[in-house]
């Protein structure tokens, strides 16, 4: 399935784990821009963020620190993706119309930005946000990525769906505690093996929110783990698909 869908015999997928600073938009803006522009100069064509990580996982702060669809502290993404050409995702709290979400900014390198809010809310969260109604994919030729959000991929109706629609992809940015870790990765690797795709998930590494997320960020396939960082790196986890198959790779950002 994989080889045959492809664009080209390189084409490279990578999830970033980073720390986020509590509530600096503009620190936090930064470090994507490293992260970016290490996965450009590694030819890698989309880039997926942990969690809320242009803010941190702060729910409390997320009204005051809500981004709308065309916020100009957005725009330095904005430019990266075009300048780069390269799909980045970014988590952030969205503000649409009256509602909060916990979200996400899909930079296109064409200069077009979409959204995905989080669509199944971790227990606590509905104080604070909406759950979003709509899936989000980009296409590459015959290549569907899909995008989720942490406790969408607690939820197997959530990739079920994203199956259904065509998937041959599906990253998430969460953020994973410890204690989590070892329930919440088992199922993206059943998800994999039972779906016959590409399931990434991109973490935090550093305290955010009164949690302590865990690092190793993953990237499975239907045969099990391509490639995970450690619990404390920051680094891309990537995906390369090429001729000679599926392959994994870590690059320290």
């Amino acid at each position: 399935l994989y080889f045959e869908v492809t664009l080209n015999n390189h084409f490279k997928i990578s999830v970033a784990q980073i720390s986020s600073a509590k509530g600096d938009v503009s620190a936090n803006i930064k470090t994507h821009l490293d992260a970016v522009k290490k996965a450009a100069d590694s030819g890698i064509s989309y880039i997926v963020f942990p969690e809320l990580s242009l803010t941190g996982y702060e729910p409390q702060l997320s009204p005051e620190l809500a981004f709308s669809n065309n916020d100009p502290r957005i725009t330095p993404l904005k430019e990266a993706a075009v300048y780069h050409k390269i799909n980045i995702v970014a988590g952030a709290p969205l503000k649409i119309g009256n509602l909060l979400y916990i979200g996400e900014f899909i930079f296109m390198p064409d200069g077009h930005v979409e959204t995905y809010s989080k669509m199944n809310l971790h227990p606590g969260e509905e104080i604070y946000f909406s759950a979003g109604k709509n899936y989000h994919s980009v296409s590459f030729g015959k290549l569907k990525i899909f995008n989720a959000i942490c406790a969408d991929t607690n939820n197997p109706k959530h990739i079920e769906a994203c199956a259904d629609m065509g998937a041959s992809v599906y990253i998430a940015g969460v953020l994973i505690s410890a204690e989590g870790y070892d329930v919440d990765t088992p199922k993206l690797e059943r998800y994999a093996e039972k779906f016959d795709l590409l399931v990434a998930m991109a973490n935090h590494n550093k305290p955010t929110g009164g949690w302590t997320p865990t690092g190793k960020s993953a990237i499975w396939d239907s045969s099990g783990l391509i490639a995970a960082a450690d619990r404390t790196q920051n680094a891309l986890v990537v995906a390369e698909y090429s001729s000679s198959g599926l392959n994994g790779a870590i690059i320290a950002i």
